[in-house]
This record gives structure tokens, C-alpha cells and sequence, in this order.
């Protein structure tokens, strides 16, 4: 088998200063949120404004690049609870407490998300592929636990993986709002309404 070889030389270098870049920028983000200015990452770095241009020529390819970091890191905190046996849904109420730990990147992504809602926004693309991605993710997560009578099966699979998703968005915003919001413990409320036992107990038969 062949081995894959590394990027090397200014390849590589040009690699490692993107991400050194993507870092700080997910830094300070997270420490001041949408403020954070373009000045303050590059001075993080140790470059110019402008040389950041380079690796990222705008401020929201550099903001999009730090809020597909967060996914994959809060992907990565829902995956460690699935690999300790619990399922995705305890998995993603779990990835809320990456949230809280992370206020300015919480605000970044709520604000991109309401300005994403414009196609014309650069982050429309981002958002509309994301809540497809996940939906989907979920629902056939969702269909195999109704499957094994793990969650209620008197609604449709999609619905409930929305459902989900708008619970949690929801709970952010209003985090952002109240920080007493416990939006795990109100995430766990909502994943017991999940049970079959929450609603009919049968299979919703369908119209003749």
C-alpha cells in the first residue's frame, strides 16, 4: 500500500498558518464574540491584517470557517457520550454544555444564523446544508430507535428530528438572553417527551 505523502515545504507551511490563523480567530471569538476584530486575530498570530486576506480573502470566510470548527468540535463532545453507550439524542443534549462553555461562539453562530435566513447573505449556503445535514442525521437515527421502541413512533421520524433541532436552537437563543436558562436540563425535558410512553403507544395508521 502506498503511503500518503504529507505536504511538505511551503505547502505545509502554508497549511500550518491557516491554521494557526482558524485558532486564534476561534479564540477570540470566544472570548468576545462577533466583536473580536479582524486586527486582533492577526496580532494573536503575529501577521498583518491584510495577510490574512491570504488564507481567508473575507471576514465571513473566516467567521464560517470558526463556526465549521465549532460543529466539528461539538460533534466530537456528542460522539464521546454515544461511544459510552447513550444514544445520539443524549448525545446532542450533552453537546449543550459545549455551548454554554462557549458564550461568543454561541453568539456568532445565533447572529449568522438570522442573517443567513437572507439568500443573498454569504452563511445561506452554510446554514441551509447544515440543518439539511443534521436533519437528515437524526431522522434515521430516529427511524431505527422507533424501530427498537426506543422513542415513540406515532410521529413521523423527520418531524421529531425538527422538532429536536428547533428545541435547541430555541434554548440557545433564550440562554443568550437569561444565562439561568439550564437548556440541558430543559433539552432532557424535552427528550422524555420522546418516549413511547408520551404519546399514543401506537404507530399512527396511515389515511385510507
Amino acid at each position: 500500500m502506498t503511503n500518503q505523502r504529507k505536504p511538505r515545504g511551503p505547502y505545509r507551511k502554508s497549511a500550518e498558518r491557516r491554521e494557526q490563523i482558524l485558532q486564534a480567530a476561534y479564540e477570540a471569538i470566544d472570548e468576545y464574540g462577533e466583536r473580536a476584530s479582524l486586527q486582533d486575530i492577526a496580532d494573536r498570530v503575529g501577521v498583518t491584517q491584510p495577510a490574512l486576506t491570504y488564507y481567508f480573502p473575507t471576514r465571513d470566510d473566516l467567521l464560517l470557517a470558526v463556526l465549521e470548527r465549532r460543529d466539528v468540535l461539538g460533534k466530537a463532545f456528542a460522539g464521546d457520550a454515544v461511544a459510552e453507550g447513550q444514544t445520539m439524542i443524549d448525545g446532542m443534549v450533552a453537546s449543550t454544555h459545549h455551548t454554554t462553555d462557549h458564550p461568543g461562539l454561541a453568539k456568532l453562530y445565533v447572529t449568522l444564523s438570522a442573517a443567513a435566513t437572507d439568500p443573498e447573505s454569504p452563511a445561506h449556503s452554510y446554514f441551509t446544508e447544515r440543518y439539511r445535514g443534521l436533519a437528515g442525521e437524526v431522522t434515521r437515527d430516529f427511524e431505527e430507535q422507533q424501530r427498537t421502541g426506543v422513542i415513540r413512533a406515532d410521529e413521523p421520524a423527520d418531524h421529531l428530528a425538527r422538532a429536536l433541532l428547533a428545541v435547541l436552537d430555541g434554548l440557545q437563543i433564550q440562554w443568550m438572553h437569561d444565562p439561568t436558562v439550564d437548556i440541558a436540563a430543559i433539552a432532557e425535558t424535552f427528550t422524555r417527551m420522546l418516549a413511547p410512553s408520551a404519546g399514543s403507544g401506537q404507530e399512527k395508521k396511515p389515511a385510507d
